[in-house]
């Protein structure tokens, strides 16, 4: 995980506002510019980490404060809690300007003039002006529920939107047309008592409401289900959306066995590499063999001022210890406990354990061993932001519903790794323990643990972004399935 700059510098005539040191300035547009490292390492990361903080400088110093304010459509996005960094958003601005601004990294902003049909009611998102949930859902054109139909669906299931005020903005507006595809929408959704509320709403004033489905080939994903936020409707939509492409791929557990005890030797046999592969992929320089003294407890950090301090062995051993939980986990499986129960009640032996160590070296605040995160954080290079702080906990208590009640261990493994990693929700570890996860399950169906090999780190880390980005989970299953077939011959 990298640091992220989230300032940007005006430049006026050739002269700079603020002294950067040894950093470098890369140019976003004419007279504003990303700090970043040197030879612009890290730069991908500050810019998506920033990117919300320079639109909201940016247009505030062309337009003015609130003289602007995000599309229906890039409005909804975020109301729907899309956490991606989108590749183009479109702005509506009172004056005069109707451009596409090119930014880094492939994402760009369309600026449009809409005067007549501002929106007088605006909020804030990530401090930049958009629309009402309502009045997004209402101004929608028919091209984003074919393009966007999940969105839209986590935004129509959330138990906190009324519908009687989407009637009130739809004859405020008399928009008839928004109003047929709202109302077919619900009933595709199968909500036919919000849809029939509408319908008699605007029936009632007077209007002939001939109802249309604006999605069509969408298949509803959480019918029957109410969501309490964005975030949490999100990660359930994407369970029930990926579980059958698994299924299509990965093939059937075999169960497990009944020498359990050569299975947990076997998982033993694989913790040397299991732990240089895993703490490699995240950074650490770590040797086979400052992993095998740890393992056989002659690593005496008490004695030796430089081991210590050494930040890559206490990770190392912060790991020993973490596998030493993962394994007392496994056991439980043996007694046919629920993986996904002994998940949600194991997740935070492992996690303090993993830590442990730096909080005993004096690396690590104490506060951090308790909770989950309590800030943003931003994935290296990754254009998907894991969700707000504020929204973990309903992300978790759902992970945890979902694990407990999927009847299948390659699914469980499979998305108990990505949703995980997908929250993101400790400030660090989250790919270590994403990696516990996709084990703890692999063996709850009778598969060998499995170690992820760090010469395929830049393979790895691009099909979790596929998955995260673009709802993608084939290329990440099948990555999963080639290292498991590598380790079974």
């Amino acid at each position: 995980m990298l640091w992220v700059i989230q300032y940007f510098f005006l430049v006026i005539q050739g002269i700079l506002l603020m002294s950067v040191g040894t950093q470098c300035l890369t140019c976003i547009v004419r007279g504003w510019y990303l700090l970043t490292s040197p030879g612009g390492r890290g730069g991908s990361t500050a810019w998506f980490g920033g990117f919300w903080a320079f639109l909201k400088h940016y247009l505030d110093d062309r337009f003015g404060a609130l003289e602007y304010c995000m599309s229906a459509e890039s409005s909804l996005n975020l109301h729907a809690g899309d956490t991606t960094i989108p590749t183009q958003i479109i702005i509506l601005t009172k004056k005069e300007s109707n451009t596409r601004v090119e930014l880094l990294h492939k994402t760009s902003i369309f600026l449009g003039t809409d005067q007549k049909n501002f929106p007088t009611d605006i909020e804030t998102i990530n401090g930049v002006p958009v629309m009402p949930v309502i009045n997004s859902l209402c101004r929608l054109t028919p091209s984003y529920f074919h393009n966007n139909p999940r969105n839209v669906e986590v935004i129509l299931k959330l138990t906190s939107l009324p519908v009687a005020e989407i009637s009130r903005t739809l004859l405020k507006f008399e928009a008839l047309a928004a109003a047929e595809k709202l109302i077919g929408a619900f009933q595709h959704l199968k909500e036919e008592s919000k849809a029939s509320q509408i319908q008699k709403d605007l029936e009632a004033a007077g209007y002939v409401v001939n109802p249309t489905n604006p999605f069509k080939t969408y298949e509803p994903q959480l019918v029957g289900q109410r969501i309490s936020s964005p975030y949490a409707g999100r990660i359930k939509l994407q369970w029930n959306l990926m579980r059958e492409e698994i299924v299509k791929i990965m093939p059937e557990a075999p169960g497990l066995g009944e020498e359990q005890s050569r299975t947990m030797d076997n998982i033993w046999e694989t913790y040397k590499q299991d732990a240089y592969h895993s703490l490699s992929i995240e950074g650490y320089h770590v040797t086979e063999e400052l992993i095998e003294k740890i393992g056989n407890g002659k690593w005496d950090p008490g004695h030796s001022d430089a081991d210590k301090k050494h930040k890559d062995a206490m990770a190392a051993i912060g790991y020993f210890n973490s596998f030493q939980a993962v394994t007392k986990s496994i056991e439980k499986i043996f007694k046919n406990e629920n993986p996904g129960q002994i998940l949600e009640n194991d997740l935070q032996t492992w996690y303090r354990e993993l830590f442990s160590p730096l909080l005993q070296a004096n690396l690590l605040p104490a506060e951090r061993l308790a909770g989950y995160r309590n800030q943003q954080v931003y994935i290296t290079s990754s254009r998907h932001v894991p969700p707000p702080r504020t929204a973990i906990l309903d992300c978790m208590e759902v992970f945890f519903d979902l694990l407990k009640n999927e009847p299948s261990a390659m699914v469980r493994s499979i998305l108990g790794h990505f949703i995980f990693v997908y929250i993101h929700p400790y400030m660090d570890g989250n790919g270590r323990i994403g990696r516990f996860i996709m084990n703890l399950m692999l063996v709850s169906g009778g598969f060998n643990w499995t170690v992820l090999r760090v010469g395929r780190r830049a393979e790895y880390m691009a099909v979790l972004e596929k998955a995260s980005t673009e709802e993608n989970i084939i290329p990440f299953t099948e990555f999963v399935l080639s290292e498991l077939m590598h380790w079974k011959d």
